[in-house]
């Protein structure tokens, strides 16, 4: 079976080059925690992609485990209200990215016209892959970005014991061994949501997990770990390969019930197409409700953007009370 994914290493040697953060956005400054933003122009994002939208809320809190502040971000639709049970959606950014990756324009646009509410954790840095099994720290000994934007000393640590070198990180955390790195970016995801159903008045019944590449993969392990909490869950181009998961060594049979969709490019040369195609062959087996979007010429970056309206409209679909 691992011979029909490409070489792990590889991947994710590949992936930290800077390909799969081409659309990520700069983050403002962080705020303290509950509190939000200015409305004022942010930093100019990299790669041309402009500031990060006003409406989204810059927010930090205390990660009791390593004392730290840790960031993330939030959106509310105009729709929200606390008189009413509202849809949330918990979005994970790719390696690389942060709390702003998935707060993209069309993405709040939907997420606006939906009346969701929509948040975007750091899972602790930019490489924690969210929990999954990969025990080599992709996301490099840092990575989350620090206001001068110089890498941490010994920030290509991630050569060491074999593991792939990763772009040097601007900031380094607290957390440098790679299983406890991972531990401490599922708990972070958690701890935000957490924190979102305590301030708002959330809709236990659509609550939804979606995420792009590593957060694809995240989102499918934590989609599986966490089933009872989700009404579905989506994924865009999911690096499971790299994260240690692959149908055979990784079941979701424990969320048979839980809608999944994921959209892949073709022309993905990052993470192949024909990963996608097994994880479809495995909840047609398992016969759990899925739908498959694969995108003729799209590539791994693409379907950051082209996936929301097909993702947001199988959301709309499902709810747990209907299961």
């Amino acid at each position: 079976m691992t011979s029909r994914f490409v070489n792990r290493a590889g991947l994710v040697a590949a992936l930290a080059t800077g390909f799969l953060i081409a659309s990520i956005q700069v983050p403002v400054a962080q705020q303290p925690a509950q509190q939000t933003a200015p409305a004022a122009a942010a930093a100019p994002g990299r790669g041309g992609r402009g500031a990060v939208d006003p409406r989204v809320q810059q927010r930090t809190y205390l990660f009791t485990d390593t004392g730290e502040q840790l960031p993330y971000a939030v959106f509310v639709s105009s729709k929200v209200s606390r008189d009413k049970k509202n849809p949330l959606i918990v979005a994970l950014h790719g390696l690389g990215g942060d709390q702003n990756t998935m707060m993209r324009a069309n993405a709040l646009q939907l997420a606006e016209e939906g009346g969701y509410i929509m948040v975007g954790p750091m899972g602790y840095n930019s490489g924690g892959w969210y929990g999954a099994p990969a025990r080599y720290n992709g996301g490099g000994p840092g990575g989350r970005r620090g206001a001068n934007g110089a890498p941490p000393p010994g920030a290509a640590q991630g050569q060491a014991a074999g593991r792939p070198a990763a772009p040097p990180p601007a900031g380094g955390t607290a957390i440098t061994d790679p299983a406890k790195l991972h531990e401490a970016s599922e708990k972070d995801v958690m701890n935000v949501l957490d924190m979102i159903r305590k301030e708002f008045n959330v809709d236990e019944n659509r609550t939804y997990l979606m995420g792009h590449s590593m957060g694809g993969a995240g989102t499918i392990f934590l989609g599986v770990k966490y089933a009872s909490i989700w009404a579905a869950i989506g994924a865009e181009a999911p690096a499971t390969a790299p994260a240690g998961l692959t149908p055979d060594t990784f079941s979701l049979e424990p969320a048979k019930n839980v809608p999944m969709i994921i959209v892949q490019g073709d022309m993905d040369t990052l993470v192949p197409v024909a990963g996608a195609r097994l994880w479809i062959e495995k909840m047609k087996e398992l016969k759990i409700t899925h739908q498959y979007v694969e995108v003729a010429g799209g590539d791994h970056g693409s379907v950051l953007t082209t996936g929301a309206p097909d993702i947001f409209a199988f959301f709309g679909k499902y709810t747990k009370a209907a299961r």
